[in-house]
């Protein structure tokens, strides 16, 4: 087979740099490549195989092994509830489930045979390669509006969609990617560990991330950093105090953000600090990376940049008519074509015949245009949209808006029903300290608003809290916020 077809070419004729590291522990290419196909001889022909996907080695080999042998890959989150995870499993029907050594099965796993991944147990050789279209990953999306879907990508998606990566962020085999990413999910699994694989890199995961263990690989070989927003504030406000961590920081040839928008005000810290731009991309479960800032350009706050190479994007209104229009101020919700789509849901012809109009996959998220083609994530369109006065006003902008100021350290904008307004905007602020008058700070940041914006994007109320409600990728779950 070409080598350009094969998903993983370096497992096939591995060379001996180191591959995988975590903490301590390392696997070179020819350990990686002997692990996982002792994995492949566990998995044999089963169609489907569950991941406990824990941040250690044997995930990793475990996912590469269960993939060489054609299986399709559900991971599984570790700290999964007992009645998601019964769903999960009821959903796949995985024929086996791989786990780091010291398991222990939950009830909701049913019968569902448990292997342990022994590291020692190596195979011979890899079995033949998959076809392009078979089934690599069944990833289960949040389930926010009902019971998690199985989103099913196809090998040929994270091929050509990590092809058009390393082409866009000049990523090659010389590079070493650093992260503490959860390992269940497309931004850490996809992205943070095939990719690196797949180009014949290294990976070193921190397990759990710290500003000063990623400082301490960037000021080594490390060249690479992903991360999500709130680790970005986290690498800010300690390079605030410690200049020699700013200094191995911006050591890095790249630092990626992604999972969630990285705020203006975060952008301009880490410039400041470091004198590095951070990249930010767009993505989603389905569609793996739709579009990304490259390494050669423009890393403009709050941008995702232009579509990778194979995927097709554009904008269309509420009717589903396209929009032509590239002013930076039109709002349209994303759809997207291209090699990097998922087949469907599992078992879900409904939800996925709904998902798609014309061979265009509707993302629910909304964007503008800028006139070099850029792209400015609004947000959801179902939650992030606040149609307030006959204006469609995106959260997002507010956010960031609100976020420039000093009293607010964390913020989410929601719209509230209005009889008045049809919606109404509400801030959700996490204070930077407790305010001395919280009704004339409230007052300050709405004033605030309207004049770095228009009046009409104004909070109509704002709400102080302790903390706001994230998921494991640190974005906010506004649905849990409520009015």
């Amino acid at each position: 087979m070409d080598r350009a077809m094969e998903l993983f070419p370096t497992l096939r004729r591995p060379e001996g740099k180191e591959a995988l590291r975590f903490g301590a522990r390392a696997l070179t290419y020819p350990e990686l490549a002997a692990a996982a196909a002792g994995i492949a001889e566990q998995v044999g022909s089963a169609r489907r195989v569950a991941v406990w996907a824990t941040s250690e080695l044997e995930t990793c080999v475990a996912v590469l092994g269960a993939l060489a042998a054609g299986a399709a890959v559900v991971p599984v989150n570790p700290k999964v509830g007992e009645r998601e995870l019964a769903h999960i499993i009821g959903d796949s029907e995985p024929e086996l489930l791989l786990a780091a050594p010291g398991f222990q099965p939950p009830e909701a796993l049913g019968r569902v045979p448990v292997r342990e991944v022994d590291l020692a147990r190596t195979g011979s050789e890899l079995p033949p390669e998959p076809s392009e279209d078979a089934p690599a990953l069944i990833v289960y999306t949040s389930g926010t509006t009902g019971p998690p879907k199985g989103v099913v990508l196809p090998r040929r998606a994270i091929r050509a969609n990590l092809d058009a990566l390393a082409d866009a962020w000049e990523w090659t085999e010389q590079d070493v990617l650093v992260h503490a990413l959860p390992l269940f999910h497309v931004h850490g699994l996809i992205l943070g560990t095939l990719g690196p694989v797949r180009l014949g890199g290294t990976v070193r995961h921190l397990g759990k991330f710290s500003s000063q263990a990623a400082a301490e690989e960037l000021a080594g070989s490390a060249t690479m950093l992903f991360g999500v927003p709130t680790m970005y504030h986290r690498l800010a406000d300690d390079a605030e105090s410690d200049p020699e961590l700013a200094k191995a920081v911006g050591r890095a040839r790249l630092l990626v953000s992604g999972s969630a928008a990285l705020p203006a005000v975060e952008h301009e810290r880490i410039s400041r600090l470091t004198g590095q731009r951070v990249v930010e991309r767009y993505g989603m479960s389905e569609t793996i990376m739709n579009s990304g800032v490259r390494a050669s350009g423009d890393r403009r706050p709050g941008y995702v940049g232009l579509p990778f190479d194979g995927v097709e994007i554009k904008l269309v209104d509420d009717a589903g008519r396209d929009i032509e229009i590239s002013d930076d101020e039109t709002v349209g919700e994303i759809l997207v074509r291209g090699r990097n789509l998922f087949t469907g849901y599992l078992n879900r012809p409904d939800a996925t015949a709904e998902a798609f109009v014309d061979g265009w996959f509707r993302t629910g998220d909304v964007a503008t245009r800028a006139p070099d083609g850029y792209l400015r994530i609004v947000g959801r369109k179902a939650t992030d949209i606040i149609k307030s006065g006959g204006y469609k006003i995106g959260a997002g902008e507010i956010e960031n808006a609100l976020l420039e100021h000093p009293s607010v350290a964390e913020v989410a904008v929601t719209g509230q029903a209005d009889p008045d307004l049809g919606e109404r905007i509400l801030a959700w602020v996490v204070p930077a300290a407790d305010p001395a008058d919280s009704e004339a700070t409230a007052r300050e940041l709405v004033e605030h608003v309207a004049r770095l914006l228009t009046p009409h994007k104004r909070p109509r109320e704002v709400r102080f809290v302790d903390s706001l409600p994230r998921n494991e990728m640190g974005k906010v779950m506004k649905k849990a916020l409520h009015g």
